[in-house]
């Protein structure tokens, strides 16, 4: 239950080792469980949901959404079928790079869910193609519809010190010399091809959005680390419980 690769947009990599190693910080880092209701926040052509179809329990679902539509076309017709706790949809949302004709604004789009309604949410490599102004609404909707205790899993491109060196020493993959208004990006013309956030801001984006970041920060390869967890950042956070 692998896509064809010339349907694949998600990028470069082993499709199924990467969704095996994700599927493992979820459960490692965000402690994910099989009964768990999971939203998976731009769910691609299924690079997370395939391995997750092997760990959710029939009591726990899994909930994902995209805004190219072939992903979350493939995914419900091979998919769904065989696990009826897998639901997919497709999202119109405007993206200068992915979705250019998309009819809803990042910025003013609500997520199809209750408030909360799930115990984990996860974005990988959605944040790094995101505006300052897309991302927080995002993360709004994120503390709105997870449940208190629930916690999230998010992956960026961090701009900090070690980063900003090892780019001005020609280690990185991505060369963020363009520094826009709240982010860094490769490309200005383009700039949402791939995005960069301060470390610090981006953290405090948590804070105003009601979400409790929960140290450490996983750094990654990127920007040409020795020592990382992953490709990009990651960052988990929780929503914390009522008083």
């Amino acid at each position: 239950m692998i896509p064809p690769k010339s349907m694949s947009f998600v990028g470069k990599g082993d499709f199924v080792k990467i969704g095996l190693e994700f599927r493992r910080h979820f459960i490692e880092l965000a402690g994910l469980r099989p009964e768990h209701r999971v939203l998976d926040v731009g769910c691609g052509i299924g690079r997370m949901a395939i391995p997750l179809t092997e760990y959710l329990s029939p009591a726990g679902g899994y909930w994902g959404f995209d805004i190219v539509r072939q992903g979350t076309d493939w995914c419900s017709a091979r998919i769904t079928p065989k696990f009826p706790n897998f639901h997919f949809q497709h999202s119109d949302v405007y993206n200068k790079h992915y979705n250019p004709d998309g009819q809803v604004r990042a910025c003013d789009y609500r997520f199809p869910f209750e408030d909360d309604f799930f115990d984990f949410i996860f974005l990988t490599s959605v944040f790094t193609h995101m505006v300052p102004a897309d991302l927080e609404n995002y993360l709004r909707e994120i503390a709105r519809v997870l449940k208190p205790g629930g916690k999230c899993l998010i992956t960026f491109l961090l701009h900090n010190e070690e980063s900003a060196g090892l780019i001005r020493a020609g280690k990185s993959d991505l060369d963020f010399v363009h520094e826009m208004d709240g982010y860094f990006t490769t490309k200005p013309a383009d700039p949402e091809a791939a995005i960069a956030y301060d470390e610090q801001a981006a953290l405090q984006f948590f804070e105003r959005c009601g979400l409790a970041v929960e140290p450490p920060v996983r750094y990654g390869s990127w920007c040409g680390r020795n020592k990382f967890l992953s490709y990009q950042d990651i960052v988990v956070a929780g929503k914390p419980r009522a008083a």
